[in-house]
């Protein structure tokens, strides 16, 4: 093995130990095996011997050649062990031999993938509370990949309220719920706040809908979509600022997009609502050359009626009925609607607020 193998020659004094007693025990098993008539399937107990932190210092791949040195060397030896004539019977027991340590390698590094990709709370509990603070550094990465996480792709981050007590049946309800739809999920309560990152998801929402039955009482709310688990600190702000917001909507549906409640977490004073309102809604508006602002503005103000609007604006009411229509396609809200009204009338309060100091400072 030091003769054919680099890595195995620079490996610590303890782990070059381990290795060796791995393989006098394997080879001691197969003479064993083979006095006894090798009637019988291999005993699969090759890597008994060795500790299992040693699956984390020799990866498969090296294990395997490891084995192929071991093998190849009793082969060698062959003549030398038996008469010639027994010669073949050897071989082929060495044959199904290698065959069985392939097996057990197989497994044994499949046993401790579980075990590092497996579900270990704390770690999991460590890297859901860095997303939610937006943390996306070397520490979070390390340990997202423990967790199998380190090529997940379109995650989205799932909040709502924490149920009455003990929240690990909440979690594991999360967690097979998730499996169940084929989706990775982190998951772990946060200041009373059930938060679960799901991982390559196509529609958030609609998989929301199908694992909202392990939140507790009140609103569940459904992050933007972002492309890999370090940006999910934003889709869990969006998400965790809904859970605030959503009680102003009365009739918010469960779950909800974050997005639907733009105008209740702006009124928490959340920065990043209020540009997307701003940008979404108001400059749309204020940048179409019809005068759209001017009118869905005066519009609200006379208590979506029509005819006192056209009155307002010299119009005729059917110029007022095209430009609301318009709104409704250049921004995707329905004037007439009262909660289309009521978003369009917090953006359009916000974009005035942001250009107030500038006019201000124009002289107007």
């Amino acid at each position: 093995m030091e003769a054919e193998h680099q890595w195995f020659r620079e490996l610590g004094a303890a782990d070059r130990s381990w290795v060796g007693l791995v393989a006098q025990a394997g080879i001691s098993a197969l003479l064993d095996w083979y006095a006894d008539g090798a009637r019988e399937d291999p005993p699969g107990r090759v890597f008994a011997a060795a500790p299992p932190s040693l699956a984390g210092t020799i990866t498969l791949t090296q294990t395997l050649d490891l084995a192929r040195t071991a093998i190849a060397t009793v082969e060698d030896a062959v003549p030398e062990l038996v008469e010639p004539e027994e010669a073949p019977a050897l071989r082929e027991a060495v044959l199904r031999y290698a065959r069985d340590i392939a097996f057990a390698a197989a497994e044994l590094y499949a046993r401790s993938a579980d075990h590092r990709g497996g579900r270990d709370p704390r770690l999991e509990t460590l890297v859901v509370h860095a997303v939610v603070r937006g943390e996306a550094n070397d520490a979070m990465a390390s340990r997202a990949a423990e967790l199998g996480w380190e090529g997940v792709s379109d995650v989205a981050v799932i909040a709502g309220v924490l149920p009455a007590g003990d929240p690990t049946p909440a979690v594991e309800e999360l967690r097979t719920a998730a499996g169940a739809l084929g989706l990775r999920c982190l998951a772990a309560g946060h200041d009373r706040r059930l938060v679960c990152v799901l991982g390559g998801t196509d529609d958030p929402l609609a998989d929301a809908q199908r694992l909202e039955d392990a939140f507790g009482e009140g609103p569940v709310v459904v992050g933007p979509r972002v492309p890999h688990l370090f940006a999910a600190g934003r889709s869990a702000r969006a998400a965790l600022s809904g859970v605030d917001a959503a009680p102003a909507w009365s009739g918010a549906p469960r779950p909800v997009a974050a997005d639907e409640l733009l105008p209740e977490r702006a009124l928490l004073g959340e920065g990043p609502a209020r540009r997307v309102l701003v940008d979404r809604v108001y400059a749309p508006l204020r940048d179409h050359p019809s005068a759209l602002l001017d009118t869905v503005q005066a519009y609200l103000d006379q208590g979506m009626v029509l005819e006192a609007t056209a009155r307002l604006l010299f119009l005729h009411p059917n110029t007022v009925r095209y430009r609301l229509r318009r709104v409704g396609e250049v921004v995707g809200l329905d004037p007439h609607t009262a909660r289309d009204a009521w978003v369009l009338q917090v953006a359009l309060a916000l974009g005035r607020m942001g250009t107030g100091p500038r006019l201000w400072r124009g002289g107007r």
